[in-house]
């Protein structure tokens, strides 16, 4: 259905209902308040005046204000108000609902005219003609003939109809003056009101479904679910968080696949199969598999006694279609159409919640499927099998003990505390809730007791406590024969300590994720013959953390049907979603029917054609049979239902890797920040490359050692931006994970493989798998989990292989990469050794191209020098034909790096014999070098767009490398890394001829020529030195044409704008958000703006930046602001005089701002702050307030 208007409506709606219920118990005293008590009004009674402040009220009402205030005190102000407003809420979507399905009763619309607009409601033009339990006609009609008391008037019949309603839905419509009823809000007739938005919001067709009542529910909480998901969640917010509306074709899928088999497996010959659209017949059996199957299937089913729960029933969505089923059943065997509702309703259909919300409108809607086929039904004081789960803290078990004798009902006082404990938490851990065997087999007298009267209103008070205490137990103990849920998804991180220590307790083996936990209670709330269905994220089929899971369902359950949906195919969830079903008891060698949606795209109209498809005709291509028992054959029993044969048959008859070598997973901190850092951050000289062992990097000296911690999509080579703490041999972070864990080890894993060579590839990852070369000297990090002991010239060229990703994504496809992911796969040892020349070539070929291509960027350490400078062979080249001349290297690499891919494919594909599965071909975006725009940029960009954004890309670095050089970072006299340590410390000026290095590493950038040696005028001086100064402007244009230049600029203005205004937004890109020039500004009006490289910054530094610098430019200024007001005095044009006085205020304003700071500058540098680069550039960039441009996105607060 269209949800749009729902959508919409239902977020608004919940907060003008919070603020409407807000503002009407203020009415009565009741406010929130830090301190509850204090926020509560006295109330006095003085005859039947009920007196609240200074204002006066029917004593009426102090009984329903008392009610609210012991909920406000039990639940607290804001969940009080939240509940009250959902109350109203549900209570209003039901009786719109109910009077456009005229199932009010009396043929009036009670929230909207009769023409349906959202004006004056139908039954208060028809009031004197309404006929309602307990109206006052006589009140009614004198508020009628006043004319002037509609609002009073509307507010009676409104509340008269709900207390019609309390008959047949007491759990939707409370009793008369009950705290919820005190709550509804004023102005009800008002064209603002809460009525009149809802009538107008939603079209009358959109309510045409009893679906709506699910979306209602899903809109109505989504805002909130936003602002808890993601966090650790409340026991209050766990609705929220988890709730998820299950789309149609889902439900019937899960539905039919579970009840409709149940009945099928009986009755094969029944016409129910005609009407189930998404079941999926039995897949063809062995008869040993056939005996076993028909010994758990019933010879006979009665449906008076077929059961069927959902134990996360949320707004009802599943029961309200195994309504329509347990109907189609009923009138198959005979049963008379108006008699089936109430069956259904009391006999087949059962559900429990946390939300009370929920529970509400699980019970409406089933309600309304009933009164379709029944319009009698309300008549019929209906005990529906829903409820939203109660805790006990109501429950004093020792007043009942004390006010009855228990023994009378062979009771004990502890079966009541037993009792009470068992729910002490029940709207946190709901259906997950066991009963104890022997608390089981108490129940019956448990609800005898409940049925006792006493005349103490203190024990009268408990028994009707314990009454739903003791039914949502004989809910939790009962064995039903089919049950269905969409059940909530948490992981373990967002689980509050009580929900952890429940799980570990209860679910020890599936404790990772509530929704596996539910898994497991779901059988277990079936019968032995039970079938069952669910809707789950389906990372439960592949990942090592759900394996016992698998191993549970795989071995003691069998797997009867499963449909696998795509990652974008279901809005409403961040993860991907599978639904399946399954029998409770295990047959071997049992086969399932399997249907892959996975490469398909579309929405829920989609899937549910492409599912049916499949049903309809198997051999399809996304339909797959498969003996249940073959997942087995892979370690971890991961479901890849779609592997060939070949392919499952390599896991048999080939070793696994882990047989050859050794994973292992890597070093995890616990505190990143401090103790790893980008490797430009720090002092280069402390950095210790190419240790061969703990020992050498121990014996060293240095502080920080490179470290592998995986990184983007990249093969071969690459990805080493990181060093980490380990001076000493890790002494600190030793000590620091002592001071956490029991053992060091828990963190700082694999040691004795720090430092050693080996394969490493991204453990985290929403791309594709990808492995790199690991020489020595490196420690790798749990990011990045590592293969040793293996020739890395054979394995690399797998892992970087087709038949590897190919592999990944059927046992392991999720975005986490452990190391056991590696481990477990098979490999062809004999014939890899056999292929290992050629795999030598291939390895030695991208290697080396990986490795240029990572070195070819300032990104790198082993940084030579720009490629550009030396890639023509021309005697006097151009920028331009230097350009070109790299470009045609780059082209050369990318085909001959593709050629090599697909070889090194080829080999692999024909040592496993998958010539039918897969072809060789790379796509050219897969082709993982810097140098390849396909790959960089991706995206929808044509071939020439890619190379345009390439070569503007390599403009800008041509601009950070002269910034390098500058700075004396780099050197046109000598290759790679020339000054990098820290406090300008052995910088040696005569390492820097052909161009010279800034004396004091202070680089001005400012729009006009205030300085000599800014950066614009170095810019020009760089491009004359690195190429001939015959070709200078031809250079300066090539350089300033790719920098976005503006129609009326020079090339020279285009270099200094975006030196000014582009240059440090590109640095922060190209060294994330840590960068090495700083960016020291006036402000908005840039008046005076400077770099400062962080490897030359000094004590001395601010002080020279102000003498030299700002108080110089501020004398400038002062200078030439004479000078317009001169010219502007001078000038006998208008037009000249408006320009000239427009550049003045700009230039005023740039006085003031460079006024203010000199004074800020002079206040931080008289302290001669000094930076420790080990901090890294977060912290020291954070010591100069706001001095520095783009604080809080390095630093990620607000400079002070």
């Amino acid at each position: 259905m269209n949800t749009s208007s729902i959508k919409n409506y239902a977020p608004k709606a919940r907060t003008a209902f919070i603020a409407a219920m807000t503002k009407r118990a203020a009415l009565f005293g009741i406010r929130e308040s830090s301190i509850p008590s204090m926020g509560i009004a006295p109330v006095e009674q003085k005859g039947d005046l009920a007196l609240i402040g200074e204002r006066a009220f029917p004593a009426s009402i102090i009984r329903p204000r008392a009610a609210l205030v012991k909920k406000v005190e039990q639940l607290g102000f804001a969940q009080a108000m939240e509940q009250a407003a959902y109350s109203w809420f549900n209570r209003l979507c039901a009786i719109r609902y109910m009077e456009l399905k005229d199932y009010l009763g009396h043929g009036r619309r009670v929230l909207s005219a009769a023409n349906g607009n959202a004006t004056a409601p139908q039954i208060l033009d028809d009031c004197l003609d309404i006929e309602l339990p307990g109206l006052d006609k006589q009140r009614i009609a004198e508020l009628k003939l006043d004319g002037t008391k509609d609002e009073e008037l509307y507010r009676e019949l409104l509340l008269a109809q709900c207390h019609a309603l309390h008959q047949a839905m007491p759990f939707l419509f409370e009793t008369v003056d009950d705290a919820t009823e005190l709550l509804l809000p004023d102005n009800l007739t008002k064209t603002d009101s809460l009525i009149r938005e809802l009538v107008s919001a939603i079209p009358e067709e959109d309510w045409a479904n009893i679906e709506i009542i699910g979306w209602l529910y899903q809109f109505y909480i989504s805002e909130k679910k936003e602002q808890v998901i993601g966090k650790v969640v409340k026991s209050e917010d766990i609705p929220a968080a988890t709730q998820l509306f299950t789309p149609n074709w889902i439900v019937k899928y899960m539905v039919q696949n579970s009840l409709g088999a149940q009945w099928l497996a009986t009755y094969p010959g029944s016409p129910l199969k005609s009407q189930m659209e998404y079941y999926i017949e039995p897949v063809e059996q062995t008869n040993e598999v056939n005996e076993q199957l028909a010994a758990s299937t019933p010879s006979q089913l009665n449906p008076e006694t077929l059961t069927l729960i959902d134990p996360a029933s949320g707004s009802g969505h599943i029961l309200v279609e195994a309504y329509d089923l347990f109907k189609a059943i009923y009138l198959e065997r005979g049963y008379r159409q108006r008699d089936v509702a109430q069956l259904i309703l009391e006999k087949n259909l059962f559900g429990l919640d946390i939300d009370g919300r929920a529970a509400q409108l699980t019970g409406f809607a089933l309600m309304m499927k009933g009164r379709a086929d029944d319009r009698r039904l309300f008549e019929r004081r209906v005990k529906l099998n829903v409820m939203a789960l109660e805790v006990s803290a109501g429950l004093d078990a020792e007043v009942l003990a004390s006010g009855i004798k228990l023994a009378d009902y062979g009771l004990q006082l502890g079966d009541l505390m037993g009792l009470s404990r068992l729910f002490e938490y029940a709207t946190t851990f709901g259906s997950l809730i066991q009963v104890p065997e022997g608390l089981a087999e108490k129940l019956p007298r448990l609800k005898q007791l409940c049925e006792a009267t006493s005349q103490d209103l203190f024990v009268a008070e408990q028994l009707k406590r314990l009454g739903p205490l003791v039914q949502q137990a004989e809910m939790l103990a009962a064995q039903y024969d089919v049950v269905v849920a969409n059940p909530p998804y948490m992981g373990s991180k967002y689980h509050v300590a009580a929900v952890k220590e429940f799980l570990k307790e209860h679910y020890a083996d599936v404790k990772s994720d509530l929704f596996s936990a539910f898994i497991v209670q779901c059988s277990a709330l079936g019968s032995a013959t039970a079938r069952i269905g669910i809707m789950s994220p389906n990372v439960w089929m592949y990942i090592a953390s759900h394996e016992k899971l698998r191993h549970f369902l795989l071995s003691r359950r069998t797997l009867a049907s499963l449909v696998e949906l795509p990652l974008s195919a279901f809005k409403g969830a961040t993860v991907q979603i599978c639904s399946f079903t399954f029998r409770n008891t295990h047959s071997s060698n049992a086969k399932g029917g399997f249907v892959s949606l996975v490469d398909f795209k579309g929405g829920d109209p989609e899937m549910a054609a492409f599912t049916r498809q499949a049903i309809q005709s198997p051999e399809c291509g996304w339909f797959f049979k498969i003996d249940q028992d073959e997942f087995k054959k892979i370690p971890g029993s991961p479901v890849t239902y779609s592997l060939g044969e070949k392919v499952r048959d390599a896991f048999v008859r080939l070793p696994r890797i882990g047989q050859f070598g050794d994973t292992r997973a890597g070093l995890q901190t616990d505190d990143n920040a401090r103790f790893l850092k980008l490797w430009f951050e720090v002092s280069h000289h402390l950095i210790g490359f190419g240790m061969m062992s703990r020992e050498d990097a121990s014996q060293s000296g240095k502080k920080w050692f490179p470290h592998k911690k995986g990184g983007d999509f990249r093969k071969w080579y690459g990805n080493d931006e990181f060093v980490v703490n380990w001076e000493s041999d890790g002494r600190e972070l030793f000590e620091f994970i002592s001071s956490r864990h029991s053992s060091p080890t828990k963190r700082i894993q694999s040691l004795g493989k720090y430092f050693s060579s080996g394969v490493t590839w991204t453990h985290t990852t929403s791309s594709h798998f990808s492995a790199r070369d690991m020489p020595n000297g490196f420690i790798f990090n749990v990011e990045a989990p590592s293969l040793f002991g293996v020739d890395r010239e054979i394995y690399l060229p797998f892992l970087c292989s087709r038949v590897c990703l190919f592999l990944m994504s059927l046992t392991n496809p999720t975005f986490h990469f452990v190391s056991s992911s590696v481990a477990s796969l098979p490999f062809p040892q004999e014939s890899a050794a056999k292929q290992k020349p050629v795999l030598r070539q291939i390895y030695s070929g991208c290697v080396g191209y990986a490795e240029l291509d990572w070195n070819a960027y300032e990104r790198s350490w082993d940084f030579q020098s720009l490629p550009i400078l030396t890639a023509s062979s021309e005697p006097t080249p151009t920028l331009e034909s230097s350009y070109s001349a790299w470009i045609t290297q780059n082209r050369d690499t990318i085909t001959e790096m593709q050629r090599l891919e697909e070889e090194n494919n080829r080999l692999f594909i024909d040592a496993y014999g998958l010539a039918d599965e897969l072809t060789p071909d790379v796509p050219i975006e897969q082709i993982t070098l810097t140098v390849n725009p396909a790959y960089s940029y991706g995206g929808k960009m044509s071939e020439a767009e890619l190379w345009t954004r390439f070569r503007e890309d390599t403009c800008a670095e041509l601009v950070s490398y002269a910034i390098g050089c500058m700075f004396g970072r780099y050197s046109l006299d000598e290759p790679g890394l020339i000054y990098a340590h820290s406090g300008n410390q052995g910088f040696d000026l005569s390492r820097y001829t052909t161009f010279s290095a800034d004396s004091d590493g202070i680089l001005p950038l400012t729009d006009k020529e205030w300085f000599a040696d800014d950066a614009g005028n170095r810019l020009i001086e760089f491009v004359s030195v690195a190429w001939d100064k015959v070709h200078l402007e031809a250079n300066l244009r090539f350089l300033a044409e790719n920098l976005s230049p503006k129609k009326t600029e020079s090339s020279r203005d285009t270099l200094r704008r975006y030196l000014c205004d582009n240059f440090f937004k590109d640095h922060l890109q190209t060294y994330k958000k840590r960068p090495i020039y700083w960016l020291f500004s006036s402000g908005k009006q840039k008046a005076f703006q400077c770099l400062v490289y962080l490897h030359r910054y000094n004590e001395g530094t601010l002080a020279r930046m102000r003498t030299e610098y700002v108080i110089p430019l501020t004398a400038k200024l002062n200078t030439y602001a004479n000078k317009l007001e001169q010219d502007i005095e001078a000038s006998p044009s208008t037009a000249e005089k408006k320009r000239l006085e427009k550049e003045l205020a700009t230039l005023h304003n740039q006085q003031a701002e460079l006024t203010t700071f000199d004074e800020k500058l002079r206040h931080r540098a008289d302290p001669r702050i000094r930076l420790d680069l080990d901090d890294g550039v977060k912290v020291n960039y954070g010591k100069f307030g706001d001095l520095l441009a783009e604080v809080k996105a390095i630093t990620g607060e607000k400079a002070e």
